[in-house]
């Protein structure tokens, strides 16, 4: 079975896979004798455009866990999720389209988060908890430390329309329901790790636009 990983860092990503590989996209591969996600994650900062950088490597599962725990290593969780209408909840954080997360608490299991958080962020009461989406990684700067963040996200539904009450506090400016036609239109103005998540999760209305 494949392997491949992709670790977000700011408008670029890093792909970790295996050598035989087939990509549907091009990169700079990079040589894994050299690699330090250090210096390559400031080397990212200093040209601040967006670039696809590859590893190819006999075991990327192994690489990953590696890294992980060569930096600070933080775990989150968040949620996608749907209510009667079949419209989904986004929240604006810091002026870009987000989907609600938070970090995970002692004690705590990922789903467990990723409820809490979608709660707490919108103002909600989640009905039911589905199945794991996907894991993503970032990659960020926090108090001078390079820190690798890897987040569960998880199907949610409620049983009605609510009103989305958006904490301020954690710098969310507006949360509203977004009905499908109108997601492709939110994805220009949001972060590469959701807009790829939403490309995968609603695959059908962009293989509509290019067809």
């Amino acid at each position: 079975m494949p392997q491949i990983y992709k670790i977000y860092m700011n408008e670029s990503a890093l792909i970790l896979t295996h050598f035989q590989e087939i990509l549907p996209f091009s990169g700079q591969d990079l040589d894994i004798q050299d690699f330090d996600l250090e210096r390559l994650f400031l080397q990212i900062l200093e040209k601040d455009h967006r670039q696809v950088f590859i590893l190819r490597i006999d075991n990327p599962k192994a690489l990953l866990k590696r890294i992980k725990a060569s930096v600070t290593y933080i775990k989150a969780a968040g949620g996608l999720v749907q209510n009667n209408d079949s419209e989904y909840l986004f929240i604006k954080r810091l002026g870009k389209w987000d989907i609600p997360k938070g970090k995970v608490e002692k004690g705590e299991r990922m789903k467990e988060t990723a409820v809490r958080e979608v709660e707490e962020e919108c103002g909600i009461k989640i009905d039911r908890l589905g199945k794991k989406i996907k894991s993503t990684y970032h990659v960020y700067a926090l108090r001078g430390d390079v820190v690798i963040k890897k987040t569960n996200w998880y199907k949610m539904t409620v049983n009605s329309r609510p009103v989305l009450i958006p904490q301020e506090e954690e710098g969310i400016s507006e949360a509203k329901w977004v009905s499908e036609k109108d997601i492709m239109q939110l994805c220009q103005n949001t972060y590469p790790l959701i807009r790829d998540l939403i490309e995968d999760q609603f695959s059908h209305l962009f293989r509509n636009k290019l067809s």
